[in-house]
């Protein structure tokens, strides 16, 4: 099987899974980070955790952009850029709203239930910025169609406006 003849979602999982592991990634660094702050700093707990999740977001747009999504268009480097703080700013309230939530909603402020709240707005925050990140960060290349040799001809290729044409003289009319 040639490579980009696999199916939907063999393509999918193999997103899904790259996606992962830099999602692993930024999330050890982010629990490192916000776990070294709470405990050797005197920052309120969303504070350091805000902290945490913005350095965990600078690891994660490295390991997005040069391995889950390295063969994404890169022709407007600074709308994705723009595009990605932007989604990211979005699951950073999303994770730091729930655990906000939890300690000055609720008054869980042990260890533990910091952690476990964090982990669930890391949850649900990693859905949210899956979907945008992969709908309108790192938007996929067109597909390759088969040309005339059966090799793969990148639609990109086409030129979008029809050259024009120079129109053919007409032939001249005698008139007898």
């Amino acid at each position: 099987m040639e490579p980009g003849s696999e199916g939907p979602f063999k393509r999918l999982a193999r997103e899904v899974a790259k996606f992962g592991a830099v999602g692993v990634v930024g999330t050890v660094v982010n629990f490192a980070v916000s776990n070294l702050l709470w405990h050797l700093t005197s920052l309120q707990a969303v504070r350091a955790n805000v902290i945490a999740t913005i350095v965990a977001i600078a690891c994660n747009y490295v390991g997005f952009r040069y391995f889950t999504y390295r063969d994404r268009d890169k022709s407007a480097r600074t709308k994705e850029l723009s595009l990605f703080l932007a989604f990211s700013l979005v699951g950073l309230v999303i994770e730091n709203g729930i655990l906000f939530a939890a300690i000055y909603g609720f008054g869980w402020d042990s260890s533990l239930q910091r952690n476990v709240f964090k982990v669930l707005g890391i949850g649900i925050a990693t859905l949210f910025r899956f979907w945008s990140y992969r709908s309108w960060v790192f938007k996929a290349l067109p597909a390759e169609d088969e040309g005339e040799a059966g090799e793969p001809v990148a639609k990109a290729e086409t030129p979008l406006i029809e050259p024009q044409r120079e129109p053919l003289p007409r032939p001249k009319q005698h008139v007898s």
